[in-house]
């Protein structure tokens, strides 16, 4: 779906950019590049598991401290 600015009679390039921009938008084309740009990547089954692990390991390790006080 392209997007077609033409420039009026008379009118100058700021304002030719500046409706070409309020067009843009509008349209959510520019939304949708931003989302595509910075989608994150799903983490593989075993990063996912690691970092569970890992996560847990973590929490245990800080109960233990709590128990005893150090924390």
């Amino acid at each position: 779906m392209p997007l077609k600015v033409k420039k009026q009679l008379k009118e100058n390039s700021q304002s030719l950019i500046f409706r070409f921009t309020k067009k843009i938008k509008a349209t959510g084309i520019l939304m949708e590049v931003k989302r595509r740009m910075f989608k994150k990547r799903e983490k593989s089954r075993p990063l996912k598991k690691r970092a569970a692990l890992k996560k847990e390991e973590k929490r245990k390790e800080y109960e233990k401290l709590k128990k005893f006080r150090k924390v």
